[in-house]
């Protein structure tokens, strides 16, 4: 693909979504084999035994949902170790919902408690009763669903209170608890599928109906009939909705969803593009290759879904503090009755809880926080990737790429004969060099081609030495370009007088071409790979964020490489490392003690990437590296990992507040129910309101810096 897009094998990593997030296998034989697991839904645990009966060539399974152990029998004439663990892996999560498992059905659970709540005082005596009764169906439902499955629960908790109220008659306080409970729970559904549609959105195309030819005429469908082998048409102000191939038509395209790129790109006959992409002037006709789910945008969109399900330590740290919190509550409400005999103080304490908040809070947070992080053009795969970011206290570099443009460029031409200029030598060297696809050769024909005065020397046929250099014939008189050792031994050109100039050169970090006529040595030609401008600026605010440690994995030579890290103030550098030596630094450093991100671009990073505590990928960078990575870089800009750290700082920031929050709201609450001062009802409305108003502040993302969108110019 065209513009550094996802590839087609970037679905390799965005598959549906597993039941399991973990499947380890712990011993296996010829015909049994078992596992330790993990799966995303532990209440749905009890449904993994009849979904894994039905594989092929299974013939029995036990499971102990306690210690998370999965035993499977079967025959191996039919199935085998390798074809169960994909097997297993592919079974999708089961569609399980309690009864109030979505914003609709809460709503209508809201409707029920609300009609209860308005309608008690207006009641005969004897159906004040029945009514409160009926409108905490939905909350004994709930609870009861929870006891069977996980035991006591702040859902548990709830119905108690709900119960003891309607047991005392006070059913205006049993109907306003069913009422604020319904409401809360619908507004809590609400944020958090709030919060998932946003992270969805950021790269799913919004394409409802398409314009494709059929029958030799032009037809709009919708987007989900579009099959592979139309022909779709995408015309000015459209967004192109398939991944295929311009069968003709010339339009400018704005590719930025996919590439970042926010300068619109020509396509014409023969050119890829990419469903999500807008065109904002002409018309195409596409061959449509990948549609609906196997277009990129999708897939990726699909991936950020599975980003949705993901849960970090954080996350999981608050969830089991929520459930030990839970006895707690129920034991401090088991000494207010003892202490007081107070019902109404007994039913106001187990109103409040820390559950709703300490599970809801952290991951909205995380969702919002990987929401701005894409629409700033970086891809954070899941919410652990995120949280390790903000542990990071080392970033380690690569350095071709990463820290520098990956383009070698002329700096110097320094000629060594009186009866040459310096744009002599780059016309020369460029006359030999012009039909080499080497970078060097590269880096000296555009020079050369920039000049005010640029001539072309004619020569005879240009004599290719690989890893050395090019030599021909101008004017009778053989001319050779290349490396020392071509020119000083191969040619027998005396390089030796000039040994001052060469070394200065050196020193500054420069790589040399050695230009002989005539055999004698005229002139050198010095290049260099550029800095990215962003690069000092971006080290600078890693410093201001906390980094204490920034060091550079090359396998250029040591002095360039130490040139550029005085330049940029590294703390370390590693030059001239084979790719395999990239991991085994990194293992080096994490042993000791350091928390790492690694920053890289190419095939060879990918071991690097993999193996460091946070691996982030550069926008240009190979197919594999993207893979391999736990962030990837959506746009060419170095600047984006310090953004990417300083908005994982600031999601920890958050979490941790709302925590604090969470933790002194409730107490106050429990203690203030406990003492009396706090009705059932004043109870109910400040939890539910406090874990609302904590909510919110998780999905507004407070604190989180504002990070410019793509083609912002920012």
């Amino acid at each position: 693909m065209s513009g550094g897009s996802f590839p087609p094998d970037f679905r390799a990593i965005l598959m549906k979504q597993s039941w399991f997030f973990r499947l380890e296998v712990c011993h296996a034989t010829a015909r049994r084999i078992r596992f330790r697991y993990a799966c995303h839904e532990p209440r749905a645990a009890g449904l993994i035994m009849p979904a894994i009966t039905r594989l092929p060539g299974v013939t029995g399974v036990r499971i102990n949902t306690a210690i998370r152990s999965l035993v499977i029998d079967f025959d191996p004439a039919i199935t085998g170790e390798a074809a169960l663990v994909m097997a297993i892996r592919g079974l999708s999560p089961p569609a399980h919902q309690g009864s109030a498992g979505t914003p609709e059905a809460s709503l209508s659970n809201v409707a029920l408690s609300g009609t209860a709540l308005l309608a008690v005082r207006g009641l005969q005596p004897g159906l004040q009763a029945p009514a409160a009764l009926m409108a905490a169906v939905p909350v004994f439902a709930g609870a009861m669903d929870d006891f069977i499955r996980q035991g006591i629960t702040s859902h548990v908790l709830e119905a108690l209170a709900v119960a003891i109220s309607i047991g005392r008659r006070d059913f205006l306080a049993a109907n306003t608890t069913a009422f604020l409970l319904a409401l809360g729970e619908y507004l809590e559904h609400s944020i958090e599928q709030r919060s998932d549609g946003l992270l969805k959105s950021l790269l799913r195309p919004a394409v409802d109906e398409v314009w494709v030819e059929r029958d030799g005429q032009e037809v709009q469908i919708g987007n989900l009939e579009v099959r592979a082998g139309d022909t779709v048409i995408a015309a000015t102000g459209r967004v192109i909705a398939v991944d295929g191939t311009v069968l003709g038509g010339t339009a400018l395209v704005n590719e930025s969803t996919m590439t970042g790129e926010s300068v619109p790109v020509t396509r014409q006959r023969g050119d890829r593009v990419l469903a999500g992409t807008l065109v904002e002037e002409g018309r195409l006709r596409i061959y449509a290759e990948q549609v609906g789910d196997q277009a990129a945008a999708a897939r990726i969109a699909d991936f950020v879904g599975q980003s949705l399900e993901s849960r970090s330590g954080t996350q999981l740290q608050a969830s089991r503090l929520a459930d030990r919190l839970v006895p707690m509550v129920l034991g401090l409400a088991g000494l207010t009755w003892l202490f007081s005999r107070d019902g109404a103080r007994v039913s106001a304490v187990l109103q409040a809880d820390y559950s709703c908040a300490l599970k809801l809070a952290t991951p909205v947070a995380f969702k919002s926080a990987m929401y701005r992080a894409g629409k700033a053009m970086i891809l954070v795969k899941t919410a652990s990737a995120l949280e390790r970011l903000a542990e990071v206290d080392t970033f380690v570099f690569d350095k071709t790429g990463t820290l520098t443009q990956g383009v070698l460029q002329v700096t110097d031409s320094v000629a060594l004969a009186d009866d040459y200029t310096a744009e002599d030598l780059l016309n020369l060297a460029a006359s030999v060099e012009e039909h080499y696809v080497h970078p060097l050769a590269l880096a000296v024909v555009r020079a050369a081609h920039r000049q005010p005065h640029y001539q072309h020397f004619s020569h005879k046929e240009v004599e290719f030495v690989v890893a050395h250099g090019v030599a021909s014939t101008i004017d009778q008189q053989r001319v050779v370009v290349g490396s020392r050792h071509f020119v000083e031994e191969d040619e027998g050109i005396a390089v030796a007088p000039h040994e001052a100039t060469i070394a200065r050169l050196l020193h500054e970090g420069k790589t040399l071409l050695y230009i002989g006529y005539g055999q004698r040595l005229i002139g050198i030609l010095a290049l260099k790979d550029q800095l990215r401008p962003d690069a000092a600026e971006t080290l600078q605010a890693l410093r201001r964020q906390g980094v204490r440690r920034l060091v550079m994995l090359t396998g250029d030579h040591p002095e360039r490489a130490w040139a550029m890290a005085e330049q940029l103030g590294l703390d370390e550098v590693h030059a001239g490392l084979l790719p395999e030596d990239k991991a085994g630094i990194l293992r080096q450093l994490s042993e000791t003690g350091c928390q790492m991100a690694f920053v890289g671009d190419g095939v060879n990073d990918a071991p690097a990437l993999t193996g460091a505590r946070v691996g982030i990928a550069m926008h240009n960078g190979a197919d594999i590296a993207r893979l391999a990575s736990d962030i990837a870089l959506l746009k060419d800009d170095l600047a984006l990992v310090a953004r990417a750290h300083e908005l994982a700082l600031a999601t920890r920031r958050l979490i941790q507040r709302n925590f604090q929050y969470t933790v002194g709201v409730n107490s106050a609450i429990l203690l203030g129910a406990a003492l009396g001062r706090l009705s059932p009802v004043a109870a109910s409305m400040l939890h539910n309101g406090s874990t609302i108003g904590i909510l919110l502040r998780a999905l507004l993302g407070a604190g989180l810096p504002r990070t410019p969108s793509a083609g912002s110019g920012q």
